[in-house]
């Protein structure tokens, strides 16, 4: 009897115990039921304001995407022609009347920019970075238990401001959290692995504990490290005081045994769980990312991962998702990142500013190496309403949060301070950038300090001179990386961006050798009519190279830490060399829409473990027209290529080549390459004559998706003919509608030209194909999806399940 009783005292501790765990600290998603409304409308931070007229939606919001693309437009090329301007949002809550003795703050990790946010009337603050996660104490203004009125101000309308698409609004995440008047306080740990091996790690903990209590406090501060299957393997407790009204550090250092490595292939992590106890209450529970790893920047080896030496093979990315702008989704982030990965990319570069709190975790889930970048302006502008107006009163606390929020995080290895400063050219370059290191030095030791530098003449770089830079990075300067080492005596050094090549998906110029653009500088650039760029592996920047020449460069170099290609993805914005209509970026190795362009493969046959063989062009041309047929392989000695079954000749790549090449008169019908090791084939690539137009395929990259209002499905929409080959110069209109569970976001079709809406309800093929994206409408409802183009050719349906 005795035994039942103490079981189930044990079991209603327990309970308690896991329900207070569960209540401690409450992060409630704060994103929905929003009003919205372009224009300047200082009242709406009162109660009675009416907001009738204004939209109602579900953050995170990009006005700027939804507008009409026009020459004339204030934001200029760089910003792909798109509006910005002033909006206001506003949001009506109620918060519960037993929250009024704990605290209560709301944090936005991005509003561009400007932003200015009102609870009840009352001011909390600005912010003037657009990148900079932010957040503000609501305690003293809120109504228990009865309505309370949020409103942010967001001015984006002083422009040009920025060198690419910035989008406009509240366009990241919103939370509100409740926490006890003891609790850790805003990014109030700090996690660091002073020793890491496979057989024990030590871990040092820095917890900032805010008490908002008139009074002193006694507690215990609980440390577990649990590792991925959310089994604990250490633990320290210790018992702690502290003041009224204050913030106080504590420490907790704690050791595991044997722990799993992080590692871009196997990127295993842990949380670091930090629990506060006022005597028997637990009244907040606060996680942290721990991933065990080490690393090193070397001067003459490279960079080496717990003690592996590895080859940066990077990525510069820009915070836009595509179609859907700067609007922040998970989802949207994470099928970026897994084409990125599976071309073989291990690292990350966050171009030019700090980027959302999913692309960090994400990196951390999925093995990428980061390069966090803080600014891309100083003092001095680079274009007429950037961050250069902001930078005296706001550099410090920016860098400084920017430090604070990323330092968990396992995949971030370097942080910049800066990339392609001007400052670099004067001595005001020493001062600042010994400012910024000292500042980031302060908050974290454990990374190296570096920037994004244009200039390898020693006397002319100013930021080099400070001294102040624990690892050089150089965008571009390919054709002078063999003088580094003895240019640059002892320095560790990396190629923070380079390439800068322009292509366009499925479009074929036949080569006739290496275009720069322009031929020098100030010469016009030899373009096609309709705004296009080949997408053979020959037209780059007048700065840059190819990605062949620079992929040469850097596998030769082992000095050379790795290389960030710019870009991944094409970006909004900066569609150098076209003018208007032009609207989007032709660097990235990944089209607008998320569909690879040839050097994909390239890349996937040099650095990924995948087994490659890919073909290029298409196989639709004129009569006897002389088509040069590139292929690109790995493991395989050989390549042998057939025309409708006769041979035309194998070839191995020789010395540094990154391709194969034959030159071919058109005949319609089946190109096949073969490739074969020892003799015996490793793979088969054919591609087909595409006869008339049949059918729209249309291949969705996942069966089902969640209802919860934010999961997204792309669907990419092919035409084929009878026998489901692609019509690669398809052209056609595609209308579309969606039905049940799901709302179209977004279409595009990759062409930098393409003036449609990224909003629209049709989208034209371009070289065949185009994406739809749809999310989750909260209905729990199956999806369709139906596809039309004209009356010649049947409907098309996919069908995805919400769950």
């Amino acid at each position: 009897m005795i035994l039942k009783k103490i079981i189930i005292a044990l079991t209603i501790l327990f309970s308690v115990s896991v329900f207070a765990q569960k209540q401690a600290r409450i992060v409630e998603d704060f994103n929905k039921n929003w009003n919205f409304k372009l224009g300047d409308y200082p009242e709406a931070i009162n109660a009675n304001f009416n907001t009738s007229d204004w939209r109602t939606l579900q953050l995170p919001h990009d006005w700027s995407i939804e507008g009409a693309f026009d020459k004339d437009s204030k934001t200029k090329q760089a910003q792909g022609f798109l509006p910005a301007g002033k909006g206001w949002y506003r949001k009506v809550f109620t918060i519960p009347a037993n929250w009024k003795n704990k605290t209560v703050s709301i944090e936005f990790d991005g509003v561009f920019k400007n932003s200015e946010v009102f609870i009840n009337g009352k001011s909390l603050g600005m912010r003037p970075n657009g990148y900079i996660s932010l957040g503000y104490d609501l305690t003293q203004y809120l109504n228990f238990g009865k309505s309370n009125t949020i409103a942010v101000k967001v001015d984006n309308d002083a422009q040009p401001n920025s060198r690419w698409y910035t989008g406009s609004g509240i366009y990241r995440n919103v939370r509100l959290v409740a926490s006890e008047k003891l609790h850790v306080g805003k990014w109030g740990t700090f996690v660091t692995t002073p020793e890491v091996s496979a057989e024990k790690s030590k871990i040092h903990l820095e917890v900032t504990i805010d008490n908002d209590n008139a009074v002193a406090k006694e507690f215990k501060l609980v440390t577990s490290i649990v590792n991925s299957e959310n089994k604990e393997v250490a633990n320290f407790t210790s018992t702690e005081k502290i003041g009224a009204k204050t913030s106080e550090k504590k420490i907790h250092d704690l050791k595991v045994k044997q722990p799993k490595l992080w590692s871009t292939e196997n990127p295993y992590l842990y949380k670091v769980i930090t629990k506060v106890y006022e005597k028997s209450k637990l009244v907040d529970n606060y996680e942290t990312p721990l991933g065990f790893r080490y690393f090193n920047f070397d001067s003459e080896k490279g960079f080496s991962l717990n003690g592996v030496p590895t080859k940066i093979y990077g990525v510069c990315l820009h915070h836009d998702n595509g179609a859907l702008g700067a609007v922040e989704n998970i989802h949207a982030v994470r099928r970026k990142l897994t084409l990125m990965k599976e071309m073989g990319a291990n690292a990350i570069r966050m171009s030019h500013n700090p980027h959302s709190l999913e692309m960090m975790q994400l990196c951390d889930e999925m093995g990428f190496i980061v390069q966090d970048e803080a600014f891309d302006v100083w003092k001095k502008k680079k274009v007429t309403n950037d961050y250069h107006k902001d930078w005296d009163a706001w550099h410090k606390q920016d860098l400084e949060d920017f430090i604070k929020r990323d330092r968990n995080h396992p995949s971030v290895m370097m942080w910049s301070i800066g990339n392609e400063i001007r400052e670099q050219f004067d001595s005001t370059g020493i001062a600042i950038t010994r400012e910024l290191a000292k500042i980031v030095k302060s908050l974290d030791v454990t990374r190296p300090v570096t920037s994004a530098l244009t200039e390898n003449v020693i006397e002319k770089n100013f930021i080099y001179q400070s001294g102040a830079l624990d690892l050089l990075g150089f965008n571009y300067k390919h054709e002078d990386y063999k003088d580094f080492p003895t240019k640059f005596k002892g320095q560790k050094i990396l190629a923070s961006e380079s390439v800068s090549a322009l292509e366009t998906r499925g479009h074929y110029d036949f080569p006739d050798g290496i275009k720069a653009w322009p031929t020098k500088h100030g010469a016009p650039f030899d373009g096609n009519a309709d705004w296009t760029v080949s997408a053979y592996d020959q037209v780059k920047s007048y700065w840059g190279a190819t990605h062949e020449e620079n992929w040469k460069t850097i596998k030769s170099q082992d000095f050379m830490a790795g290389t960030f290609i710019w870009t991944g993805f094409d970006y909004i914005g900066e569609p150098d060399p076209y003018p208007f209509p032009a609207r989007s970026s032709y660097f990235g190795i990944v089209d607008l829409a998320g569909l690879p362009k040839d050097v994909y493969y390239m890349y996937q046959s040099e650095w990924s473990n995948k087994t490659v063989l890919h073909i290029l062009p298409h196989w639709n041309w004129k009569k006897d027209q002389e088509v040069e047929v590139w292929a690109y392989y790995n493991n395989a000695d050989e390549v042998e290529l057939f025309l409708n079954g006769k041979s035309l000749g194998k070839k191995a790549k020789q010395n540094d080549d990154l391709h194969i090449s034959w030159l071919v008169k058109f005949e319609p019908g089946t190109l096949k390459a073969v490739s074969r090791k020892n003799g015996k084939i490793v793979l088969e690539k054919e591609i087909r004559t595409a006869g008339e137009a049949s059918k729209i395929d249309l291949k969705a990259e996942k069966t089902s998706i969640k209802n919860d209002t934010y999961d997204l499905v792309y669907v990419t929409v092919s035409m084929v003919d009878k026998d489901g080959n692609l019509l690669p110069t398809a052209m056609d209109l595609i209308n579309f509608e969606v039905s049940g569970g799901g709302k179209l976001v977004g279409v595009d079709n990759g062409y930098q030209a393409n003036l449609e809406s990224f909003k629209a309800n049709s989208c034209k093929l371009f070289n065949g194909k185009c994406v739809v994206i749809i999310q989750s409408n909260g209905k729990k409802e199956n999806i369709q999806l139906k596809a039309k183009v004209g009356n010649r050719i049947p409907i098309s349906l996919i069908k995805i399940n919400v769950n």
